[in-house]
């Protein structure tokens, strides 16, 4: 009887694993689409050195696929340890966010039978989740799994990370999260930069984005009022008379940052 529950429990176990494999291969597939952890790192390095706008920090930045699997973490420092630590997660978040609410050209009607998607950075949310906007209370709909976020050992992060392969989750509102566009205004992911003021990491994450070829979007929807930088950061915060949080003029503001420059300037979008 022993002998027959025990062969019992292992095979339950070999089809567990087995499941769990075949789920994995098939997030992996999805990954084996977008940019790996050294293209990611190439891309982050390059776009930390092109910006001068914040406090010149070293960043943190993730890939999730469309489901919001992360593919890739990666760092600009010379080791994990020359970046704030919080930002690797809030990277994640950011990612998880641009992706989860952001709309390809073919999945959104525009009320005449045309169709043009919707892009939202992280930072177009900023204002309308804040008490009275729009959006209040999203920034709470979606927690981080932090099972995800905080698994495997420590010294992993940033390279073979044991986020990648997992769903993380989470929802952040203000710059540094981008969704991904290929050829044919097709999201297939979304990009999170974080470790520096807001608006830096928006510029960065910006850049990134650009030098990984992953910015088909010209013609997309945005709020930003530029169609060659549709998500872009949007600075029309203005204060409020009644004391509190300042009001946006479009409702998708975000406040501005020590040392805020170039967000008009960043490369446009290609077609």
């Amino acid at each position: 009887m022993l002998h027959r529950r025990s062969l019992y429990i292992a095979t339950t176990l070999s089809v567990v694993f087995v499941v769990a494999a075949g789920i994995a291969r098939a997030d992996d597939d999805n990954c084996r689409s977008l940019p790996s952890q050294n293209t990611l790192r190439a891309a982050l390095v390059a776009a930390v050195a092109a910006e001068t706008s914040g406090l010149n920090n070293h960043m943190w930045a993730t890939i999730v696929d469309r489901d919001g699997v992360v593919c890739a973490v990666a760092f600009s420092g010379t080791d994990r340890g020359a970046q704030w630590p919080g930002s690797r997660v809030i990277s994640a978040q950011k990612a998880n966010t641009a992706n989860a609410f952001s709309l390809d050209a073919t999945s959104r009607s525009n009320g005449s039978g045309q169709t043009n998607g919707l892009a939202l950075s992280t930072a177009n949310l900023y204002s309308a989740v804040q008490p009275g906007g729009s959006l209040y209370g999203l920034q709470a709909s979606n927690p981080v799994d932090t099972s995800v976020a905080y698994q495997g050992p420590s010294s992993r992060y940033g390279s073979q990370d044991p986020m990648e392969g997992s769903k993380i989750g989470g929802v952040n509102v203000f710059g540094g999260g981008l969704a991904l566009y290929g050829p044919g205004k097709k999201i297939v992911g979304g990009v999170g930069v974080s470790g520096d003021t807001s608006c830096a990491d928006h510029n960065i994450a910006w850049r990134v984005r650009n030098n990984l070829g992953l910015d088909h979007l010209g013609g997309v929807g945005g709020v930003s009022g530029d169609p060659a930088r549709p998500d872009n950061i949007i600075f029309d915060i203005k204060d409020n008379p009644n004391g509190g949080t300042g009001i946006s003029a479009g409702g998708f503001g975000h406040p501005t940052c020590l040392l805020t420059s170039g967000s008009s300037t960043l490369p446009p979008v290609q077609p």
